[in-house]
């Protein structure tokens, strides 16, 4: 071999090399926010993420995250592709990430609402208008990012008693999770908390806690909350027409896949409909840009 081709080998290589590289499919990687314990949500959405990979024929993982900032940022950064959020983190996400859009929601999610719960000794009644007998009490919100555990529930309280919430309880935890709140409540860590009324339905019905012991003594208005957040990047990534064949697959979700969102089925969604969600976390003060 000549001393010109044996210069050309390293080329040779490196080209070969890239084609390869450019040839590498494609994972999705779709995550959740951790409104409840992060091993139950890998038990109900692993499948989810094996039926996408069936119905849009490329590799789709499910990636775990333990705090809802985490899923917001790494949406951001690109390591996650497609969203379960809720609608204040959907925002959080959405303003940082141009060209991301909301495809699809639970049919439940268009008229969300929150409970407020007490544990039966805190001496707080149910009633039809917001319970004051929780001033002074020992309050446990969700995660600090969580719609129905914490911005609307901020804004009820503000609208209802005319103080901000470190004004009118005792004493604020953020728990983390809705979960996290009823355990609080369990223990009697907290006197009353608020948390997202399908997770609260659904554990009591499961027997998990005791709705006489975790009272519900307030339920919401209702408010636009979770839906399915695709980044902008998915037809640059997948080719064109990929985001529009990804909401397709969504809104013909069997049930069985549905329910493990806790939701009968997937409607269509866009942005503007999470508007009300802005404008709020901006009325109370955690949205200033």
């Amino acid at each position: 071999m000549n001393k010109l081709a044996l210069l050309a080998l390293p080329f040779l290589f490196t080209s070969c090399g890239k084609d390869t590289d450019a040839s590498t499919v494609h994972v999705l990687r779709f995550s959740a926010i951790p409104d409840q314990n992060t091993t139950e949500l890998m038990t109900k959405y692993e499948p989810v993420a094996d039926y996408l990979s069936g119905k849009l024929n490329v590799k789709v993982e499910y990636v775990p995250v333990a705090q809802y900032a985490a899923s917001v940022q790494q949406f951001k950064n690109g390591e996650i592709q497609l969203a379960w959020f809720g609608g204040w983190t959907h925002i959080q996400a959405r303003v940082g990430s141009p060209g991301a859009q909301a495809l699809v929601m639970g049919a439940e999610d268009s008229k969300f609402h929150s409970y407020f719960l007490a544990h039966k000794d805190s001496g707080i009644q149910k009633s039809t208008g917001f319970p004051m007998e929780m001033k002074g009490k020992r309050f446990s919100f969700g995660s600090p990012s969580s719609t129905s555990g914490r911005l609307f529930p901020t804004k009820f309280i503000m609208d209802e008693t005319g103080e901000k919430p470190d004004r009118f309880f005792k004493s604020i935890v953020y728990s983390g999770s809705h979960e996290q709140t009823l355990r609080y409540l369990a223990s009697k860590t907290v006197d009353c908390g608020v948390v997202n009324y399908e997770i609260y339905d659904r554990l009591t019905k499961a027997g998990k806690y005791d709705p006489d012991i975790i009272r519900v003594v307030w339920v919401t208005p209702n408010y636009p909350d979770y839906n399915f957040t695709a980044h902008g990047d998915l037809d640059k990534d997948f080719g064109e027409g990929f985001t529009e064949k990804l909401k397709k697959v969504l809104l013909g979700m069997p049930s069985e896949m549905t329910q493990r969102f806790g939701r009968s089925r997937f409607i269509e969604t866009k942005n503007s409909d999470f508007d009300v969600v802005e404008k709020i976390a901006r009325e109370v003060g955690l949205l200033v840009r």
